[in-house]
């Protein structure tokens, strides 16, 4: 991208984030979504770090002040003030926030939100203040949340971030499209219905988000629905192996013991994921439905996301590259690769070069163009989203793959022209959804301004 054009579009994105700032926090669209809402907050301090590390420590300050007493982070907090431009609202959960949560990406946030500025950070106190809340945030996924495979199991599809993904559809038939709330679709008066979710859809979230609220939000209760997500799965691994970065930098004694714990779970989620959610006709690893065992043969953006850990290193080991020493099975307690199982990362990266995905067009769609509910219009079904175009290029930055960096890269140059739109068209970048989108703009400042090349800084940042 042309040196010109990054300053005005770094210019045009910290406007963007300006406007949806609230003071506290910044919401993802102030027309669409005018609440705090849990992942987006998280991709919006990765962005806001690099000019205003105040704020971003801010951002998620706010966010975990919502924390639940179980160690839940909610997917959303509350403006009670404007309960009526979002539905469902405060009004059906009874409370400020939603009961649902969002894939934990917190800490991986946190880490580099702490690195981008040190000293401030230390001088405010922030990893003392985040680490033990996203230690409860974990420890309630791998307790309650956990399913039979050991991995975190998501109770409605809003919790996997990919809410209309092709992964959901087989577990959702089997819920009543019917509930006794009224949906309301205020979502409607922002992006067109052919770009959104169907009524037949948002009928049975409903239904699922009741019987959730009627059972005080209990994870022990079946609701119908429960979903094993490669992503998910991805982010909290990640997020493990940041908490383990923290415990060493915080100087309260024990990190060492601490952060070989937070490894220990990482290794358990990517050895767990190997096992289960690996699909070898497809190449990537896939949904897995936590009722019946079964996993969901789909091809979706979800499943690249793993490309992650054959780049990302535990504190004995060095940010991996491709070929053999990348591809062994997650470390031990002790440390080393957080890598996948061997061939994995070479698979994972022929699935992200070919037809039905990058190799198909200029921009990573959310399902593969070759699956048979690829629609480049509607939300994830086959849009290109900048947060999942992200999560992969820290990726192949981390494993030296020139050209699937600099064709992820790219993706980001049709932002600010197209005023930050929410998701594009995976075609020809077109946006689609609400546009001056928070994360949007976030991800872009994070692509233009970071000189990173791993997945997360070392120990000393």
């Amino acid at each position: 991208m042309h040196k010109d054009f990054e300053e005005d579009a770094v210019d045009a994105a910290a406007r963007v984030l300006d406007r949806n700032w609230t003071g506290r926090h910044t919401v993802p669209a102030t027309g669409l979504y005018p609440h705090q809402w849990s992942w987006d907050s998280a991709f919006v301090a990765i962005g806001t770090r690099h000019q205003e590390p105040v704020r971003a420590r801010a951002e998620l300050l706010a966010l975990l002040d919502a924390q639940w007493a179980d160690g839940r982070v909610p997917q959303i907090v509350y403006d009670v003030s404007r309960d009526d431009d979002y539905a469902p609202g405060a009004a059906f959960w009874g409370a400020a926030t939603s009961g649902l949560v969002q894939p934990p990406v917190h800490a991986w946030a946190a880490w580099l939100v702490h690195c981008a500025d040190p000293a401030g950070s230390a001088r405010e106190g922030f990893l003392a203040r985040v680490y033990p809340r996203l230690a409860r945030w974990h420890g309630y996924l791998h307790g309650p949340r956990a399913g039979g495979v050991g991995l975190p199991v998501a109770k409605h599809p809003w919790e996997t971030g990919t809410d209309n993904s092709p992964l959901w559809d087989t577990a959702l038939e089997r819920v009543p499209p019917q509930a006794r709330t009224p949906v309301r679709r205020p979502d409607l008066r922002h992006a067109g219905s052919g770009e959104r979710p169907g009524s037949r859809d948002y009928r049975r979230y409903y239904r699922l988000a009741e019987t959730y609220h009627d059972a005080g939000c209990a994870d022990d209760v079946p609701v119908g629905f429960a979903m094993v997500c490669p992503l998910f799965s991805t982010l909290l691994a990640v997020s493990e192996i940041a908490l383990a970065r923290m415990a060493e930098a915080l100087p309260d004694g024990g990190g060492d013991a601490r952060a070989g714990a937070h490894e220990a779970a990482a290794a358990r989620v990517i050895a767990a994921m190997d096992e289960h959610l690996w699909d070898d006709d497809l190449g990537l690893y896939v949904a897995l439905d936590d009722t019946t065992g079964q996993t969901v043969p789909r091809a979706t953006v979800n499943g690249l996301v793993p490309l992650l850990l054959a780049g990302v290193s535990t504190r004995t080991g060095a940010s991996t590259t491709t070929g053999a020493t990348a591809d062994r099975r997650a470390g031990t307690a002790a440390g080393g690769r957080a890598g996948l199982a061997p061939g994995r990362s070479e698979r994972l990266l022929a699935t992200l070069a070919a037809p039905g995905f990058l190799g198909g067009g200029p921009y990573l769609p959310s399902t593969s163009r070759d699956d048979p509910a690829f629609d480049p219009a509607l939300y994830w079904r086959g849009p290109a989203w900048f947060n999942t175009s992200w999560v992969l290029l820290r990726a192949v930055q981390a494993l030296g793959q020139d050209e699937p960096t600099a064709r992820l890269r790219e993706h980001f140059a049709v932002a600010a022209p197209g005023k930050f739109p929410e998701y594009v068209d995976p075609d020809t970048g077109a946006g689609r959804g609400t546009r001056q989108f928070s994360w949007t703009a976030a991800l872009t400042l994070d692509v233009l301004l970071s000189d990173e090349s791993t997945v997360l800084p070392g120990p000393g940042c």
